[in-house]
């Protein structure tokens, strides 16, 4: 059984570089676009329509290594949408930050695929 240490020193060897990621989600998410920023910042926006009769919505995501990874909803403004109604699954409810995983379970790190991972499940 590997220690926490072990975990995270097995983490940091097998972790996605951002230039892979980036590659990746032009592959993947062909409706996208983005780049590779300042201060090693992997910025990428993409229309989502999570169900078919929905509305599009224009999604952002912000990561850089050793970071989570930042999804926001850029347009529409939910909050409009919304109304006087609390949005559910926002860790801030001014910046519309989606709250796709609990980072306290573990449930993202950086051996994972954004285009698998975050920008799948902003989709739904």
């Amino acid at each position: 059984m590997l220690t926490s240490k072990q975990h995270r020193q097995l983490r940091q060897y097998n972790r996605i570089g951002l230039t892979q990621q980036l590659q990746n989600l032009r592959q993947s998410v062909q409706s996208g676009n983005g780049q590779i920023e300042r201060h090693a910042t992997l910025v990428w926006e993409y229309p989502a329509r999570p169900s078919p009769m929905g509305w599009v919505y224009q999604i952002g995501i912000r990561y850089r290594l050793g970071k989570l990874p930042q999804t926001y909803v850029l347009d529409p403004s939910i909050q409009d949408l919304a109304g006087d109604r609390e949005i559910p699954h926002l860790y801030s409810q001014d910046k519309q930050q989606l709250c796709l995983f609990y980072p306290r379970h573990d449930e993202w790190n950086e051996t994972m695929w954004l285009s698998a991972s975050v920008a799948l499940i902003a989709i739904r």
